[in-house]
C-alpha cells in the first residue's frame, strides 16, 4: 500500500514543538530551539502545554491531544517536533482522530517513547514519519551536535532518494542476506508495550530497533514477544540494529542476535547511529527501503513530496 508522503521542509516553513510525554524541565532548552530555529528562517508556535505538568506528564491526555489535532489541522504548520520522550504518548492513542492525521500528511518527528506514535501513525493513517532528534535534548542544547541537527534537516528537506551507512567502528553483521520492506520499528521497549493494539504492518517490513538500560536479557524477552506474534514473523525481513546502551554483557547481546539470526533465517545488521547518544541520524519511518550485508548500506525510497 501507498503510503503517506509529507511535503519536503523548505526556509520559511512553520514548524511547531508539541509535549506529548514527560514533563519538559528544560524551558531554556525549548527557548534555545525556537531561538535558533527561526535564526535559520524558520517559524516557530509552541504548544500551550509544553511547559504543562500532570505528575511526570506534560500535562493532561486531553490537553496533548488537543495540541496534536490542531497542529495535523493548522495548514500553516509543515512539521511537528516532539519536546521530548520519556513516558506518556501511549496514553494518547485511543484518543487521537487518525483521519485527521492522514488527512492532513506532514513532517512529524520524535524518537524513543514518540515510537508509540510513529507506529501507529503508519498503521492507521498510512503516514510517513521521522524517528528523529527531540527538541530538549538535542535540538536545544548549548552543545548540541551539529551531526545531529544537521542530519535531520538533510533528511526532512531532501526529496530524493536516500542512503545510510553504519558507522564502520560499531558494525557487526549476526547473518548474511539481503532485504527489501517498508522500515519499522523504533524504541524497542516502547514496541512491545504496543501489544494488544493492532500495531504491526501489514505488509513486509525491515525491523529497526534501538534501547537505552535494558539487560540483554531483558532484550532476548522482548523480541521474543515479537517473534511470538504470527504476523511479525510473517512479515520480518531483516532487522536493522542501532544502539543498545548500557547494556550488562555485549557477548551475550551478540550472542543472542546470532541465535535470531539462525532461528529467522533473514539478514541482521548492527551499527547503524539510530540512538539515544547525542550523536544520531534521522530515519524516515514507514518509508520502503533495501538492505544487503554486501555493502550495509540503507536505502531508502523518496519519502517526501
Amino acid at each position: 500500500m501507498n503510503k503517506l508522503k509529507p511535503k519536503k521542509l523548505e526556509k520559511g516553513d512553520t514548524i511547531a514543538i508539541i509535549a506529548l510525554s514527560g514533563v519538559v524541565k528544560s524551558k531554556e532548552c525549548i527557548e534555545r530551539a525556537k531561538k535558533r530555529f527561526e535564526d535559520d528562517g524558520y517559524n516557530v508556535v509552541l504548544s500551550k502545554n509544553i511547559f504543562s505538568k500532570n505528575r511526570y506528564l506534560a500535562g493532561s491526555d486531553e490537553e496533548k491531544v488537543q495540541e496534536l489535532h490542531k497542529f495535523f489541522a493548522d495548514d500553516s504548520i509543515k512539521a511537528i517536533l516532539c519536546a521530548r520522550g520519556g513516558y506518556g504518548a501511549i496514553r494518547l492513542l485511543d484518543k487521537i482522530d487518525f483521519d485527521l492525521i492522514k488527512n492532513n500528511p506532514k513532517i512529524f518527528a520524535g524518537y524513543s517513547d514518540v515510537t508509540a506514535l510513529n507506529s501507529m501513525f503508519l498503521t492507521r493513517s498510512d503516514l510517513i514519519s521521522f524517528y528523529a532528534p527531540v527538541v530538549q535534548s538535542d535540538f536545544g542544547l548549548e552543545d548540541f551536535s551539529k551531526f545531529t541537527v544537521n542530519s535531520f534537516f538533510d533528511i526532512v528537506s531532501n526529496s530524493s532518494d536516500l542512503e545510510i551507512t553504519p558507522c564502520n567502528r560499531r558494525k557487526k553483521i549476526y547473518l548474511n542476506g539481503s532485504a527489501e520492506g517498508i522500515l519499522w520499528g523504533g524504541n524497542l521497549a516502547t514496541i512491545v508495550s504496543l501489544c494488544g493494539l493492532d500495531f504491526i504492518p501489514k505488509e513486509k517490513f525491515i525491523f529497526f530497533a534501538e534501547d537505552l538500560g535494558e539487560d540483554v536479557y531483558k532484550i532476548d524477552k522482548m523480541m521474543t514477544q515479537l517473534l511470538n506474534i504470527p504476523d511479525f514473523t510473517k512479515n520480518l525481513q531483516g532487522i536493522v540494529l542501532g544502539d543498545f546502551l548500557d547494556i550488562s554483557s555485549k557477548k551475550d547481546f551478540d550472542d543472542l542476535f546470532f541465535e535470531i539470526g539462525k532461528k529467522i533465517n533473514k539478514p541482521i545488521i548492527k551499527g547503524f547511529k539510530i540512538t539515544h547518544s547525542k550523536e544520531k541520524i534521522t530515519v524516515p519511518y514507514g518509508a520502503k527501503a533495501k538492505i544487503s550485508t554486501e555493502d550495509c548500506v540503507l536505502k531508502i525510497e523518496k519519502y517526501l513530496k
